[in-house]
């Protein structure tokens, strides 16, 4: 069969063709940008990419056009497709119908952590022997690829509350089914979809009701609106995770979470030490400990995998080190995710200082407000206590935008440009030894990343 994939370059619909190549499908897409890893791994997958507004597709027509939710009407490709009466389907309901059906599978949503609590119960299934597939909106460093098809029962998938089509308004979770689901987290945020918080509860409560009664729900025995949303009705064993309270525990053994015990009933079950750190990454290693136990894994094999986790791209990735400079990439574009990431690193580096000294070096947060929910300015006011931990803060804002940074709430320097080059240059020229510097966006951030830290070599 031809499937050809509208709006392709995103992780989750290159992951759906990925699989769909697997499954021995002909698979060819389109979308407007495309940059690595995605690009990188169609071209590996040998699926070809065109420009988004090319309808050639359709002089040959595939049997079936999966379309992206960031497909909306209007856009020339759809439009063609509805007129050329082809038959089309969502991402999420071509990966129920054609992947899901007959799995074990295995969702984690939440509004922080999906992506790197996936990668972390894709890998220790795996490292179980299990070989699962799975679907993840970024790609782990244990596997190099966002999605695979596997050879067992199981499939991690990450469980976006996000719309899932122009024409399914509903979150693309609710298609999946899942026999395991973790909900990791819920907070306010996809302000351009969701109008209030009760909202985004509804729908989880309505994926609330696809888990069996032979299943297991996984959440934060600390997060109110998720109780909210169990408290509408839950027909599924629970189970909790947290740091001092729950079913699962954790007991820290370094401040930044780079090693903890687990406890399990209250009874010591074994000792995490990873290359992780931070204490929300705690708590998404109890959450995919519960998981994988929930899944058959043995609890302590499932830690021992743990502890070979790599993390996942994009994840605070450490880019690399020049001139003394370290830099980092990080997705985090929530205030929530941004202030945990900074208190990780910060607490990380005050650990690598002796007792009773300051950390050396500066702590700079780089960050463009790139998401929507982000630029229709819902987050602004929270904005400054997010990045309390940094010494300085660096941004890009596009004038296009119409956004501005509320500056004058930040208790440290803050620098704003409006172009990559700008920034760049400013970088370039105020970093100094010492610095450990997040880039923070959930988008390619201009190629910034890179292009800083060759400049900084050359310096």
């Amino acid at each position: 069969m031809h499937i050809h994939i509208l709006g392709i370059a995103g992780t989750f619909m290159g992951g759906i063709a990925q699989l769909a190549k697997a499954k021995g499908h002909q698979v060819s897409g389109s979308d407007k940008a495309i940059y690595p890893p995605m690009s990188t791994q169609l071209e590996q997958a040998g699926i070809d990419v065109m420009a988004e507004d090319d309808v050639s597709f359709l002089q040959n027509p595939p049997e079936q056009v999966v379309i992206g939710n960031a497909m909306s009407r209007g856009k020339v490709a759809v439009e063609a497709t509805l007129n050329a009466q082809q038959v089309y389907t969502s991402g999420p309901q071509w990966l129920a119908e054609n992947v899901l059906h007959d799995r074990w599978v295995i969702a984690i949503a939440g509004t922080h952590g999906k992506t790197t609590t996936s990668a972390m119960v894709a890998w220790i299934l795996d490292y179980a022997g299990l070989n699962p597939g799975f679907l993840i909106g970024g790609v782990p460093q244990n596997f190099g690829v966002s999605a695979r098809l596997g050879q067992s029962p199981f499939f991690v998938v990450e469980a976006d509350e996000y719309d899932t089509a122009f024409f399914d308004k509903r979150s693309k979770f609710v298609h999946y089914h899942p026999r395991t689901l973790v909900m990791n987290n819920l907070e306010f945020d996809h302000a351009d979809i969701f109008p209030d918080l009760k909202a985004i509860q509804t729908q989880f409560h309505h994926l609330v009701r696809t888990v069996p009664g032979n299943g297991l729900i996984i959440y934060p025995a600390d997060d109110a609106n998720l109780a909210e949303v169990l408290a509408r009705g839950c027909w599924t064993p629970l189970q909790t995770s947290g740091l001092n309270q729950g079913d699962w525990q954790a007991g820290l053994l370094q401040e930044d979470g780079s090693a903890f015990s687990v406890f399990n009933q209250g009874k010591l079950v074994g000792q995490v030490h990873w290359e992780m750190t931070g204490l929300h990454n705690v708590q998404n290693a109890l959450s995919a400990i519960a998981a994988a136990v929930h899944a058959g894994v043995p609890v302590l094999e499932a830690i021992e995998g743990l502890c070979q986790f790599k993390g996942v791209a994009r994840r605070m990735t450490k880019i690399g080190e020049t001139k003394g400079i370290t830099l980092y990439d990080d997705f985090a574009h929530h205030p929530t995710a941004i202030r945990l990431t900074l208190q990780g690193l910060k607490k990380q580096m005050n650990h690598s200082t002796r007792p009773g000294a300051e950390a050396k070096g500066r702590l700079i947060a780089v960050f463009e407000p790139r998401s929507n929910t982000m630029r229709l300015g819902v987050h602004k006011d929270s904005l400054p206590q997010a990045f309390m931990d940094a010494d300085a803060v660096y941004a890009f804002i596009d004038p296009a935008w119409n956004w501005q940074l509320p500056v004058s709430a930040f208790s440290q320097s803050v620098t704003v440009e409006t172009s990559y080059e700008a920034l760049l240059d400013t970088l370039v020229t105020q970093l100094q030894p010492g610095d450990q510097v997040v880039m923070m966006s959930n988008g390619s951030f201009g190629g910034l990343h890179q292009t800083l830290f060759t400049r900084l070599q050359s310096a």
